[in-house]
């Protein structure tokens, strides 16, 4: 993997320390994607990346199993390019232990944090993120779910879906309407953990990459009010911090397939033999290398200026939508050219480029649609302009 981009000055010596590391770790020790049981290799490479350290800055607090108090950006930025680079459900795995516990690290009380997140940050513990639902993706206002007061416990009634972990995780973190106020206004955050009674499974869910996803149902499911992160009503601010942070990792993680995706493309241009010449050697292919790598540097400074942004203790919900929107969309783009080059090999089942087509295309939708940052930004905009 090139590391020439660990010279810029939106790093410090330990983010290029850890890059170099967890690269090294990832060659020696991540097999290909190929294990029938998607659900079994996921809970396997949770146990490896725990067992290796690498979750531990994946949640926050040294006195919780994190490796500092609070949570780096451009660390977990670098981990998620680096990871996806080398292995898709890696990177998946890595990136739900943080964005599955990523309210816990934030806004959760002390006990909360001292109960769950260093069995998260040690790999024992699978955590899920549980937002989106039938009728509320995007719009997250427009959510059904809901969570009754009743006495010392809430009483959750609804569905989510196209949760990541979902039938595997052991904690998620549940969003439900509490009714404090209309809207956004009136959302709480919880943690329901697996085999709670009246919260199942009710459909597991497959898709082009295959990772763990499922639909989720609650009746009657009564969760404590410990359980609760944050304030009642609160918690589609807890979202949105929480979103806040990883949106940004999404962007790195585009990058790591693109980046992969170029390497692949690259080496197909300088072995492939056409017209007793190399691929290479074509001027069309010249530009569309060209093409591949300036929309891959351009992407990558703007993720890194939203992740150092964010590490400086600056908004940046306009940068980090400016990032995913740059870098999942050009990933897209350096990917499909990538497949190009590889002609009819590029379609076959079991090359990589093949792997990163299918890998990249989830990216443009979760955590916001590529439309919804276009939406952010340019509301955005006209406020400043205000």
């Amino acid at each position: 993997m090139d590391r020439a981009h660990l010279d810029w000055p939106f790093f410090e010596p330990h983010h290029r320390a850890f890059a170099a590391a967890l690269g090294d770790w990832a060659l020696a020790s991540l097999q290909p994607d190929h294990a029938p049981d998607v659900d079994a290799q996921c809970r396997a490479l949770v146990r490896q990346l725990g067992q290796a350290g690498w979750l531990r800055h994946a949640v926050a607090g040294t006195g919780h199993g994190g490796a500092a108090d609070v949570l780096d950006t451009r660390i977990l930025c670098l981990a998620r390019e680096t990871l996806a680079w080398h292995h898709g459900l890696a990177d998946f795995a890595f990136a739900m232990q943080g964005l599955g516990s990523g309210a816990i690290s934030l806004q959760g009380t002390a006990a909360q944090r001292e109960r769950w997140l260093p069995r998260v940050a040690r790999g024992e513990a699978i955590a899920a993120f549980a937002l989106s639902e039938p009728g509320a993706g995007s719009d997250v206002a427009a959510m059904a779910c809901s969570a009754r007061d009743d006495g010392d416990a809430y009483v959750l009634d609804g569905e989510k879906t196209w949760i990541s972990n979902g039938g595997i995780a052991d904690l998620y973190v549940v969003f439900a309407r509490t009714g404090e106020a209309a809207g956004a206004r009136g959302i709480s955050a919880f943690v329901v953990e697996a085999g709670t009674p009246g919260f199942d499974i009710a459909e597991r869910i497959d898709v082009i990459a295959p990772h763990p996803l499922a639909r989720l149902r609650f009746t009657g499911c009564r969760v404590p009010k410990a359980q609760r992160i944050g304030e009642a009503g609160e918690g589609f601010k807890v979202a949105m911090r929480t979103l806040d942070v990883f949106r940004t990792s999404v962007a790195a993680a585009a990058l790591g397939f693109g980046r992969r995706a170029l390497h692949e493309g690259l080496q197909r241009a300088r072995q492939r033999p056409m017209f007793g010449q190399r691929l290479g050697d074509f001027q069309l292919t010249q530009a569309k290398l060209a093409d591949m790598a300036t929309t891959l540097d351009a992407a990558a400074l703007l993720t890194y200026r939203a992740a150092w942004q964010r590490d400086q203790g600056r908004g940046v919900t306009r940068e980090a939508a400016m990032a995913k929107l740059s870098a999942t969309e050009g990933a897209q783009r350096v990917i499909d050219a990538a497949v190009q080059l590889f002609g009819g090999e590029g379609v076959r089942h079991g090359q990589v480029v093949e792997s990163l087509y299918r890998e990249i295309r989830a990216l443009r939708i979760y955590e916001g649609a590529t439309e919804v940052q276009q939406l952010i930004i340019g509301r955005d905009l006209l406020k400043e302009a205000s």
